[in-house]
């Protein structure tokens, strides 16, 4: 009786979570985004993303895609998912193509919102937050993984999860260089869904966060551990 009360409560849960999301667009107030250190585009809005590596260089692209991942979290994982896996009652940003046509879709609906039949289904985000927020989130968006691609590796990164938390605790034996060239390695191959070169996934985020130290393996584990636990 108590298993069957409690299958009911969570799809009711479930009915008023998507009920919530559907009118949700309307009632969101934006939220500040912080993008001191990225290159500022001015007033007139750009049709193509600034902060790609390829044109605004390494360092760049990270500080965007880290800003961008804060711009995304407060305000737009409410409609379109943590790390931008929808759940079907918005578009799913993944696939949107990161090239000059995308680019185009995406600004006019961050700048101008969205409305269908009189119902606001995405606020006008532009004039509050500039195209510098803009094209961080962008830049963020269009870095996620191929699903997939995480699947086929998983069982090889909670390996090295479990042995990065071992040498977090004082496990002798470690060999920052390998471990970082095996998490780049398989960074290197898991592939965007919006065709972006390079994916911001968990192995990438912890290769770069190893330099040998103790707080640095605690660190890398614990991305592992988050990105993982966040994927499934």
């Amino acid at each position: 009786m108590h298993h069957t009360s409690l299958i009911g409560s969570l799809a009711t849960a479930v009915l008023f979570a998507a009920t919530t999301l559907a009118h949700a667009h309307g009632d969101v107030k934006p939220q500040p985004v912080d993008t001191a250190g990225l290159p500022e585009n001015g007033d007139e809005w750009l049709t193509e993303n600034p902060y790609r590596a390829e044109s605004a260089g390494q360092d760049v692209w990270l500080k965007a895609v880290r800003i961008g991942a804060s711009g995304y979290n407060q305000n737009c994982a409410r409609c379109h998912g943590l790390e931008v896996v929808s759940g079907g009652l918005a578009p799913d940003l993944r696939f949107l193509e990161a090239e000059e046509y995308g680019d185009e879709w995406f600004v006019e609906r961050f700048r101008l919102g969205y409305t269908q039949n009189g119902t606001t289904k995405m606020p006008a985000f532009g004039e509050l937050l500039g195209q510098d927020a803009a094209w961080a989130i962008r830049t963020y968006i269009e870095t996620r993984p191929d699903d997939a691609a995480m699947d086929a590796v998983s069982d090889e990164l909670k390996g090295l999860r479990d042995e990065l938390a071992g040498y977090a605790n004082g496990a002798g034996g470690a060999d920052a260089d390998a471990l970082k060239a095996r998490l780049s390695e398989i960074a290197g191959n898991i592939e965007t869904l919006s065709g972006a070169p390079v994916a911001d996934s968990v192995a990438f985020r912890a290769a770069n966060l190893i330099d040998g130290t103790p707080a640095a393996y605690k660190s890398a584990a614990e991305t592992l551990t988050i990105g993982l636990s966040a994927a499934h």
